[in-house]
């Protein structure tokens, strides 16, 4: 892992890095993070490590409750090159767009690509991770997605047990989706904009009761998938605070 970045604001430390062909992002808070919860930010289809939302989520469990979070580019997103299948991918959700056709069916294929190529990425990644001083091996790790991000976590928190929790936003569901969701027995935090109407909510309460967790929990909110609401933001805070803990405050 290079860091090829750092910059130092309001208490945030953001250091940019690569580690292969992976490009991603680490926040930290400037009091150090030694013994603090890691977070993995999985972004949605489409946007990239320093999306809006997912920067102020990341901001918001760095100034709340110390933790470290990192992002990474999913495969063909934000500093990373499509390859032609991704490229023909998006011209497809483009046109389907257009014509005002249903733009699952290519979503749901183009996702589930590139998340089987970001899995072994996230691992990775992990590793590296962990391998720093100011994180190490003990460090509770959680992940948070919305779309594509939750399909990469779904596939992820299936084969990595170092993951203890997962909080994800709206996706568009297929089978493949639900089988996978079967397989997941850590606590998880699901959402569902009830007003997105490209997100069926059915379908989004079938991978609901997918889950084969113990302890789970459904949201439905009032609007589209983004901007998540602040309450959101906050449950979902919350949420990993139950489940991982909060780093230590320094007390003056």
């Amino acid at each position: 892992m290079q860091f090829t970045s750092e910059t130092s604001s309001n208490g945030v430390v953001e250091r940019s890095f690569t580690l292969d062909e992976i490009t991603g992002v680490l926040w930290s808070p400037t009091s150090g993070t030694v013994g603090a919860p890691l977070l993995l930010s999985g972004h949605s289809g489409g946007m990239h490590k320093k999306a809006p939302g997912l920067v102020a989520g990341a901001l918001h469990s760095v100034t709340t409750d110390g933790y470290t979070v990192a992002a990474i580019d999913a495969p063909g997103h934000g500093d990373r090159p499509r390859n032609l299948q991704d490229q023909q991918w998006v011209e497809a959700i483009r046109q389907a767009r257009t014509a005002g056709e249903p733009i699952a069916p290519i979503v749901v294929d183009y996702s589930r690509s590139v998340a089987v190529r970001a899995v072994p990425e996230w691992r990775a990644t992990l590793d590296a991770l962990q391998a720093l001083p100011e994180i190490g091996v003990d460090a509770p790790v959680g992940y948070g997605g919305v779309s594509l991000g939750v399909v990469t976590g779904l596939m992820l928190a299936a084969v990595e047990p170092r993951i203890a929790a997962v909080s994800f936003g709206g996706v568009f569901v297929d089978d493949a989706l639900i089988e996978a969701a079967g397989r997941l027995t850590v606590p998880v935090e699901y959402r569902i904009p009830w007003d997105d109407e490209e997100y069926d909510r059915a379908s989004g309460i079938a991978l609901f009761s997918a889950f084969g967790s113990k302890e789970k929990s459904l949201h439905a909110y009032s609007g589209r998938h983004y901007p998540v609401p602040e309450y959101e933001r906050d449950s979902s805070a919350r949420f990993f605070t139950r489940h991982l803990g909060r780093a230590a405050v320094d007390s003056d």
